[in-house]
């Protein structure tokens, strides 16, 4: 039997703080703003000066401060689901889970408040164990158990993990890459309102490209006061072009709003 994993505190994100970045996120009960294909997608993730999620692919780099931590897990809360790819997966073992105080598995009843872990493995890379965080914090009760989207099989030992904890491989699509159409009409159809989108590079920039960027709702992006250098897994979308060849901006947020959070800025806006 896995070993219990040891209880991190419970956090607490201020009202006058989240009174901001809520005016971007869906409602607390259920998200007015879906439509019946599609939840609401908020794109959320923390970069440096330099634009770069990490210090290079695989190596997990530490760039939020406190405040902002505190502010991703208050963003959990206020989601159905929470979506990475297989890489941020194998690099980061991440548990997952919302920790905000008065959260099921943090001071509330059962798993309320808890998001659905969503993880992106088309290949079937991510080697998920009992020893994966986000499997022993399900069987402990203090988080939901993930959905890993794959197009292939796994097989049987990998799927009975997660059956056992009341996760599931979802087999969907029929090419050779999970398209952000299909990914998106699953999660709707199993009832899932609204996705919070994580990363890491390769999910942010695909979703960013000109074909998908109309799928964003709202983006909160935490801006840490560093830079990471040349080398490092930077967001930057395919570019888009027009019809005669010239080059145009891939999008542009509008209701934008900047909030200070200890030495970090979140940015807050709608596509």
């Amino acid at each position: 039997m896995a070993n219990m994993t040891k209880p991190r505190e419970a956090l607490v994100f201020p009202p006058d703080k989240s009174s901001s970045i809520d005016l971007y996120i869906p409602p607390s009960s259920t998200s007015s703003q879906s439509t019946p294909t599609k939840p609401f997608v908020t794109l959320t993730y923390a970069t440096s000066l330099d634009s770069s999620l990490a210090l290079s692919p695989g190596v997990q780099t530490a760039l939020s401060g406190p405040e902002s931590k505190a502010m991703t897990h208050h963003l959990r809360s206020r989601h159905d689901a929470i979506l990475i790819g297989c890489g941020t997966a194998i690099a980061d073992d991440p548990s997952l889970n919302c920790r905000i105080e008065g959260v099921g598995g943090y001071g509330g009843k059962g798993l309320e408040g808890q998001p659905r872990p969503i993880v992106l493995d088309p290949r079937g890379r991510w080697d998920v164990n009992h020893e994966s965080k986000v499997v022993k914090l399900a069987a402990e009760g203090r988080g939901k158990a993930p959905w890993v989207f794959t197009l292939g099989e796994v097989g049987h030992e990998r799927n009975h993990i997660l059956e056992d904890v009341g996760g599931q491989f979802v087999r969907i699509g029929g090419g050779d890459v999970l398209e952000w159409d299909d990914i998106l009409r699953v999660l709707a159809e199993k009832g899932l309102k609204s996705v919070m989108i994580e990363g890491g590079g390769h999910v942010i920039n695909s979703l960013l490209s000109p074909k998908t960027a109309h799928l964003v709702d709202t983006v909160i992006i935490t801006l840490a006061p560093t830079w990471l250098g040349k080398g490092g897994v930077a967001v930057i979308p395919d570019e888009r072009r027009d019809e005669q060849g010239t080059k145009l901006a891939v999008g542009r947020l509008k209701d934008v709003k900047w909030v200070p959070l200890g030495e970090d800025v979140v940015l807050c806006g709608r596509m």
